[in-house]
């Protein structure tokens, strides 16, 4: 009779615990600039425990060969957070190279609210945002 009492109480244990709580999602994050041209936006993920910014997206005009131009851009790769702080420049592709995307990023990361500064550029197509100022707040 033992041996029929453990398998219900081993499937009772199974029923009644809890269930594995999925793993903590990462934070989208939307933003605006103070300066630069109007209506350009920026919006980054921060993972959940904090120390990764990932997802970079620059929406906006910048100029390209003395013109402007409308663009939708970010790099592939990630940003550290270190103590709510975001500093580092990527380029795409890592390498580099004459055509090579450079991505510079600094600010500060809150629990509800950022700021810093962002620049995106292209040296030998003459292809830069300049240096930009932004606000950002987690995505509602």
């Amino acid at each position: 009779m033992k041996l029929l009492l453990f398998p219900l109480l081993l499937a009772a244990a199974i029923a009644t615990a809890p269930p594995k709580a999925a793993p903590p999602k990462p934070t989208h994050w939307t933003g605006t600039f103070s300066n630069g041209m109007k209506g350009a936006t920026i919006s980054f993920d921060v993972s959940a425990d904090g120390k990764k910014l990932s997802e970079l997206t620059f929406k906006g005009y910048w100029r390209c060969a003395g013109k402007l131009e409308l663009t939708t851009a970010g790099p592939t790769h990630s940003f550290p957070i270190t103590a709510g702080k975001v500093s580092g420049v990527v380029l795409d592709p890592p390498g580099g190279g004459a055509t090579a995307w450079r991505f510079e990023l600094d600010g500060l990361v809150g629990e509800k609210s950022a700021k810093g500064t962002f620049r995106m550029n292209i040296n030998a197509l003459s292809c830069d945002t300049y240096k930009l100022e932004w606000t950002a707040a987690p995505a509602k």
